[in-house]
């Protein structure tokens, strides 16, 4: 007998933060960084909580590059080959320490990934994805990796609530990616109906990992700064961005000139045209859960770092937060029905 949860479910879009009185005299005092001990590597990290999707438009070494200069961190896509990788690891070794090495849980990636593992050691972080990470063969996946790497911190997702959360953890991963549906280029929610608001998606994740000294990812969603705002207000340890850092000089995807303009190709990774490019095509059984959309061109990643990062910081002062790590426990959300005036639209 189908079931109906009748308790409210809320995205970013539904709330606002609540302002708070703060002691602090400037957006200069707050300071961003984070540090964590992972549970099941015991591995340290510092830095800012902020990661590049690990979607071939997004996750690159270009923007590696720029990001470990301002201390956030990338998923690498997993389409790199070892000799891409050796290559950068020579010319960037101090971004090492800020990158994730991706892996689907197919035989092929799994072989690439302990290649990469092996011949670049500096690399710390694993990232295994898939787009349903309820499945039981991905939970013995998570327990195979774990064994083959009992040093290395393991990021594994996508799943949506606490319990999925809790067993991912148990299975040895450190760092639970949460998110289904609410990607700027993900069809999962129009094809299959299946999804969870992404605010409270984080917030119970969020609860259900910290009781296990676990840690969250919000992966998909933000669409402003103020949204990675209410997505750390939420109890998210990490922040993964995918549309927000799309469209830059440093993204992959085909550069298009028309009519003067620019226009930078993003896609998801179950696009039919991400499935085209690594799959050969879209498999018979499976229908393509990702669109193809042209991003305005938007220069540099630098500018948009500067911008998200002092957006958060603006946040941290509304609310008295002196450290990003104050910033949930000073967090009230409010709800409401409008986010923004849009009497005069999008200003250029």
């Amino acid at each position: 007998m189908p079931h109906i949860d009748n308790d409210v479910k809320l995205d970013f879009k539904d709330v606002l933060l609540r302002p708070k009185r703060s002691t602090l005299k400037s957006r200069s005092e707050v300071d961003l960084t984070r540090s964590f001990s992972f549970r099941n590597s015991k591995q340290m990290y510092t830095g800012i909580p902020i990661i590049a999707a690990n979607m071939d438009t997004v996750g690159t070494f270009e923007m590696a590059k720029v990001l470990c200069k301002f201390s956030l961190f990338t998923a690498v896509h997993k389409h790199y080959s070892l000799d891409q990788w050796q290559q950068f690891a020579s010319q960037n070794p101090d971004c090492l320490e800020y990158l994730a090495a991706s892996s689907g849980t197919g035989s092929s990636d799994f072989e690439q990934l302990e290649q990469i593992l092996e011949t670049i050691p500096e690399v710390k972080y694993i990232c295994l994805d898939v787009a349903n990470g309820y499945s039981e063969h991905f939970v013995e996946f998570v327990k195979d990796v774990r064994k083959r790497f009992p040093q290395h911190t393991i990021m594994a997702g996508n799943v949506v609530t606490g319990e999925m959360v809790e067993e991912l953890i148990l299975s040895g991963a450190d760092i639970i990616k949460v998110g289904i549906g609410p990607g700027s280029v993900c069809t999962t929610r129009k094809k299959t109906g299946v999804g969870y608001p992404q605010l409270s998606a984080v917030m119970e994740c969020a609860d259900a990992a910290h009781g296990l000294k676990g840690h969250i990812i919000s992966d998909g969603g933000c669409s402003c700064p103020g949204d990675v705002a209410k997505a750390f207000g939420a109890g998210a340890d990490f922040v993964m961005l995918g549309g927000m850092l799309a469209g830059h000089s440093e993204s992959g995807g085909e550069l298009i000139e028309r009519n003067g303009e620019k226009y930078k190709l993003f896609y998801g990774m179950s696009s039919e045209m991400a499935m085209k490019k690594y799959a050969g095509g879209v498999a018979e059984y499976r229908a393509s859960e990702g669109k193809i959309v042209e991003v305005p061109f938007k220069g540099d990643v630098e500018h948009t770092i500067r911008d998200i990062l002092g957006g958060i910081r603006s946040t941290c002062t509304y609310v008295g937060a002196a450290k990003l790590k104050e910033l949930s426990r000073r967090t009230t959300f409010i709800r409401v029905t409008q986010q923004v005036n849009p009497i005069f639209g999008d200003a250029h």
